[in-house]
């Protein structure tokens, strides 16, 4: 299973997913000085179970979702946190 095969199966268990986007920076980051694995990612999640959360309570929740990945296969990740709606603005 990839990561984001992993990450989509974690998230949907959570909340309905309606995109996800995945990119894989890893690569960048295997020459610093203090890297000792784990992914390195940068993610677009769009569900409508944003809505009426600020920022901060969606990345709780992608947070409580992904339990303990974000302590053992992701080292780093950085997320945009979308509703359908506020996705459909933000692409158009």
């Amino acid at each position: 299973m990839s990561i984001k095969e992993a990450i989509l199966t974690k998230l949907a268990d959570f909340m309905a997913i309606s995109h996800l986007e995945i990119k894989d920076t890893t690569g960048k980051h295997t020459h610093h000085k203090n890297f000792d694995g784990g992914f390195h990612l940068n993610a677009i999640i769009v569900s409508d179970d944003f809505a009426n959360l600020k920022l901060i309570n969606r990345h709780q929740l992608v947070y409580k979702a992904l339990g303990s990945m974000i302590k053992n296969e992701i080292h780093a990740l950085s997320m945009k946190t979308f509703t359908v709606d506020e996705w459909k603005n933000h692409v158009a």
